[in-house]
């Protein structure tokens, strides 16, 4: 593709849905240097494996880091498995909690896959940010540490609200922007992509590769998408997100339910579908078209034209889902009238049994197609009993172990009886 494009066409085509590039003159020179020396740009994300999913918001970020794929260039994938254990603080009011080597690896195994859904694995170079900061001495991190100073440290928002209020700040997290921007020194990245939020993190990059003696990287900003709640950005922390692994009818179910004043902005960075074309609909067929091409994306079309049918199935038409999991209840927490109490019931569709009662009080809940409000309440069950928890969570019931067999005529226990004996 780059071989049919000038660098001005390249430079267009890559600012689709940026937000900012600092600097684009120094982006356009470098567009024409890879193409007049065939050399391809080296172009860093970093990610930190807080969590064993990538969300949809992230995904806005890979597909900008393969379009610069597909012009030719080189996508250098950074886990951020040691900085991961420090804790980005971008944003936040306070430290953020440190993750254990553990918690990290467990949370990586399932990052390459999943970039590669979206990557061209041919033009991908993945590397972990331990190969060079695990191995860093005392000496090198003073080194490292001298290239910059407080005073810009403190320049970054977070950090000089929190300096004003008179909330801590450990010297950790000043490391965090250090070690993420030598990242950049190590790798010799030409372009650095990342979201809005990490404005500062990608300019200390580009100041500290200036101070070990190499060419600054160009920062290619991208916009934040807000996550379901319509309010926070999509944020694994926030468990406000949609993963880009997560089934299909469960993603396509998610998605139909954002707010209607995010459409437009999913639409726009989610999809290829134009807008223009979009805003005569009303807002659930909105909806459904970009749900249908985000699940195509990250699935297949088959995929989504079923995940739409199921959700058309199950919300226009109120009926019973084609796939339901199923629950087993353990019938010794049947009461004698054979009916369970609500809580016990749904307990385990739930993160806590505090979690059930706010479900229950909050009309989240059927049995049956039966609302329960009333978290006391206990409710008759059996094979096959329908549990619907909010739009999405669904499950059958089945009872386990066996009922006991029906107790023996007179007979029939003296010669047991005698057998066993």
């Amino acid at each position: 593709m780059a071989k049919h494009l000038t660098p001005e066409e390249q430079l267009r085509f890559l600012k689709r849905r940026a937000v900012e590039i600092i600097p684009e003159d120094e982006l356009i020179k470098k567009l024409e240097r890879s193409q007049r020396t065939g050399k391809p740009l080296r172009v860093k994300l970093g990610v930190d494996p807080t969590s064993p999913d990538i969300h949809i918001g992230i995904g806005v970020v890979l597909q900008k880091l393969r379009d610069f794929q597909d012009l030719g260039h080189t996508a250098v994938l950074i886990v951020g498995d040691f900085t991961a254990r420090i804790g980005d603080p971008s944003e936040r009011a306070s430290q953020r909690k440190m993750l254990s080597k553990e918690e990290v690896e467990a949370n990586m195994k399932a990052y390459r896959e999943q970039a590669l859904k979206i990557l061209d694995p041919n033009r991908t170079e993945f590397r972990y940010n331990s190969e060079w900061l695990e191995k860093m001495d005392f000496a090198k991190l003073l080194e490292l540490a001298s290239k910059y100073t407080v005073a810009a440290m403190l320049e970054r928002d977070d950090f000089s609200k929190r300096f004003r209020e008179g909330n801590p700040i450990s010297i950790v997290e000043f490391l965090y922007p250090l070690a993420q921007g030598y990242d950049s020194v190590a790798i010799q990245a030409d372009v650095e992509l990342g979201g809005t939020d990490q404005r500062f993190n990608l300019l200390v990059g580009r100041a500290l590769q200036e101070r070990y003696g190499q060419e600054p990287q160009v920062c290619f900003l991208m916009p934040l998408l807000e996550g379901l709640d319509g309010v926070k950005k999509m944020s694994k922390s926030y468990n406000n997100y949609v993963s880009i692994t997560e089934p299909p009818n469960e993603m396509f179910g998610k998605l139909m339910s954002i707010p209607d004043a995010l459409i437009e902005k999913y639409v726009r960075l989610l999809t290829d579908l134009e807008w223009e074309e979009l805003k005569q609909l009303h807002p659930k067929g909105q909806k459904q078209k970009m749900a249908h091409a985000v699940v195509a994306r990250y699935h297949s079309r088959e995929a989504a034209d079923r995940a739409l049918e199921e959700f058309e199935r199950v919300f226009a038409r109120k009926e019973r889902p084609a796939e339901v999991p199923k629950l087993s209840l353990d019938r010794k927490l049947l009461k004698p009238d054979g009916t369970v109490w609500i809580v016990d019931l749904i307990a385990p569709l739930t993160k806590s049994r505090s979690e059930a009662k706010r479900l229950i009080e909050q009309g989240a809940v059927e049995i049956d197609g039966m609302k329960i409000t009333q978290f006391d309440q206990s409710v008759a069950v059996r094979d096959g009993t329908l549990v619907r928890i909010g739009k999405h969570t669904f499950a059958e019931i089945f009872l386990s172990p066996s009922p006991p067999s029906p107790l023996p005529s007179e007979g029939e226990g003296s010669q047991r009886g005698e057998e066993m004996g």
